[in-house]
């Protein structure tokens, strides 16, 4: 019954992560956890192995509908990995309830920019044909052409890529609950795209939190990893699929509301 509880969580987590570009660990985490009992290290460890099955099916299927920003992806990449190596220092002398307590604030954070955010469009007016060497054009379902839109600030995303990685590791949710925000409200990247870009930097993000966990003896329930990462990919098809058809306006909403749910959970009734 776990194993099932655990697939049919890993489809929802899976879901939401492909329309949100979180990943789905903000969503898995407090299932295991809360729901299943599992401890939090471990729940944890499972999240980040499923970031990584997400973060490989989104990046293929946005690719080719020209939503991710492979360019931007890129170096963000570079910057995050980094950042998620050296989390797994910090792990060593941090408890926890220090963990959850990251976990809680870092997706009530990103509840309140998602609201502050809620009416931003981030594509230019016109035919526009320079957009830098990390904007981009991206289909504009509101006038069925490409849109264009140019990147801004670049030291900011640099640093929320950097500080995403480091949060990966100590909260095992790959880093998306920070990066796609930040690109949305901050950076001024369109929304699906910050979505797409942010599902494209997870997967390696991931990793050096997963090689930790499995040094230090966190992957002790392969049974339970292996559903959570077959029914990721599955809602991550039925996640990517709906993006499509719903407006940018509700995905920002769902996303504030489910982090709110979260972020309360972990700070008042842990």
């Amino acid at each position: 019954m776990i194993v099932l509880l655990t697939f049919l969580a890993g489809i929802c987590a899976g879901g939401l992560g492909a329309l949100l570009g979180l990943g789905g660990g903000i969503f898995l985490v407090p299932f295991l956890n809360i729901v299943l009992d599992v401890p939090v290290a471990q729940a944890m460890a499972i999240s980040l192995i499923t970031v990584i099955a997400t973060s490989n099916f989104v990046s293929q299927a946005t690719v080719g509908r020209r939503l991710s920003n492979v360019r931007l992806a890129m170096v963000l990449q570079v910057v995050a990995a980094t950042g998620a190596i050296a989390g797994t220092y910090i792990l060593k002398y941090i408890s926890g309830r220090t963990r959850e307590q990251i976990f809680g604030g870092v997706a009530l954070l990103v509840a309140v920019v998602m609201l502050s955010r809620l009416n931003q469009r981030n594509v230019l007016p016109g035919h526009i044909r320079d957009v830098g060497m990390l904007g981009g054009w991206v289909p504009d379902p509101d006038t069925g052409e490409l849109a264009a839109y140019r990147l801004k600030r670049l030291p900011v995303a640099i640093g929320v890529a950097g500080g995403a990685g480091i949060i990966s590791t100590l909260t095992g949710t790959g880093g998306g609950v920070l990066v796609a925000p930040a690109l949305n409200s901050w950076c001024g990247v369109p929304m699906r795209v910050a979505a797409a870009t942010s599902a494209v930097i997870l997967g390696v993000t991931a990793i050096p939190g997963v090689i930790d966990n499995f040094a230090n003896g966190h992957l002790t329930q392969p049974l339970l990893a292996a559903s959570a990462v077959l029914g990721v990919i599955a809602g991550s098809r039925a996640g990517f699929w709906i993006s499509s058809q719903v407006t940018v306006r509700s995905l920002k909403i769902l996303m504030a509301a489910v982090l709110s749910i979260v972020a309360i959970e972990y700070l008042l009734f842990r």
